[in-house]
């Protein structure tokens, strides 16, 4: 049985919203983030390739494994921050739509 809605639009957290995501558009080998849990979504969509997580653990560094894209880790950026900038990609919500 589904609760009675008082009407009021009650937005939940998305789970990709707490994980910084970042595309590679460019096709550059290389790219700086400040985070070491991310998404790696290969180009901006709609040319995207699967999201896939990646978790540098104790490395400085990580291969996607799908575009090949080395991302490393630098501690003076925030973690949704990239180098290039253009490179850090921010999912539009639905709600935002």
């Amino acid at each position: 049985m589904v609760p009675a809605s008082s009407g009021e639009h009650e937005e939940e957290p998305m789970a990709d919203a707490a994980v910084p995501h970042f595309a590679n558009d460019g096709g550059i080998d290389k790219i700086r983030i400040g985070a070491r849990e991310f998404m790696c979504i290969g180009a901006k969509p709609p040319f995207d390739h699967p999201h896939v997580y990646l978790d540098m653990g104790g490395d400085d560094e990580k291969l996607c494994p799908w575009c090949g894209t080395l991302y490393v880790h630098d501690s003076s950026l925030k973690a949704s921050e990239s180098v290039p900038a253009e490179a850090a990609w921010h999912p539009v919500s639905a709600a935002a739509e």
